[in-house]
């Protein structure tokens, strides 16, 4: 009955706004039950009719994947029309190491673990984050001797999971906080691309602030890597050296 008044009021909603399109978000799945999501989903479905674009932020680690199992992604499947896979965030405050929130291997296994569990690759969009992470690294963590991976401060009180404020992010739009400004600029004159794990990152050793974002380049790069791995699934569509320039300066533009 809750999952039908659920479906039944966001229809509503969306027919009163005259809406084209539905975005629904998979981390609210908790709040119901991770068994209970491919029934929502199918509720709406109902509730709108197939005419309707209905698609999902999904979360991108495999941790948090719980409502998208092998079992699950049919029905799943079958009420959406498109998986946004939210590749970014990927690293938050439950981590106690340096890692990026956002890059081309973590961005591959983030689209690898969908497949995996039944996703047809044509229903899938990349997400690309426009902003910026920074979390308090801890002093005496290694840093210094290898950025990646080092440890970073406490970031959640472990008894109540509290935020501790030792992390923050903001969009490309916003203010910069002051607090953390000049290790911003820091951040932006000595940023640094991994090669190994294909992120941007910029460790500031004199505020022990681990920074990670996307650039331009970088969101060509993963476009590139993931069209080179669906490659003859699309029907033959390609991303092109011209396309991919003009890609990367177009997101220039944005950032």
């Amino acid at each position: 009955m809750l999952l039908n008044a659920r479906a039944a009021a966001t229809a509503l909603i969306y027919r009163q706004w005259e809406w084209r399109g539905l975005q629904a978000d998979s981390r609210r799945s908790k709040s119901l039950g991770d068994r209970c999501l491919p029934i929502l989903l199918s509720e709406i479905r109902s509730a709108l009719g197939p005419g309707k674009i209905i698609s999902a932020a999904v979360l991108g680690l495999r941790r948090d994947m719980l409502a998208f199992t092998k079992d699950t992604i049919p029905a799943i499947s079958r009420s959406l029309d498109f998986f946004n896979v939210m590749t970014y965030d990927l690293m938050n405050r439950r981590d106690n190491v340096t890692e990026h929130h956002t890059g081309i291997d973590l961005s591959l296994d983030s689209v690898n673990a969908y497949e995996e569990r039944g996703v047809p690759c044509e229903k899938m969009n990349l997400g690309f984050a426009f902003y910026i992470k920074w979390y308090k690294t801890d002093p005496g963590g290694g840093c210094d001797k290898n950025a990646i991976c080092c440890k970073r401060a406490l970031m959640e009180d472990p008894m109540t999971g509290a935020d501790l404020g030792k992390a923050g992010a903001f969009a490309w739009h916003e203010t910069i906080p002051e607090e953390v400004s000049a290790s911003y600029k820091r951040a932006m004159a000595h940023g640094r691309f991994d090669p190994t794990q294909g992120g941007h990152y910029y460790w500031d050793p004199e505020e022990n602030l681990w920074w990670s974002w996307d650039t331009s380049d970088m969101i060509a790069k993963v476009l590139t890597a993931e069209m080179k791995k669906f490659e003859g699934k699309y029907k033959g569509e390609k991303l092109d050296a011209k396309f991919m320039s003009g890609a990367s300066s177009r997101i220039q533009d944005e950032l």
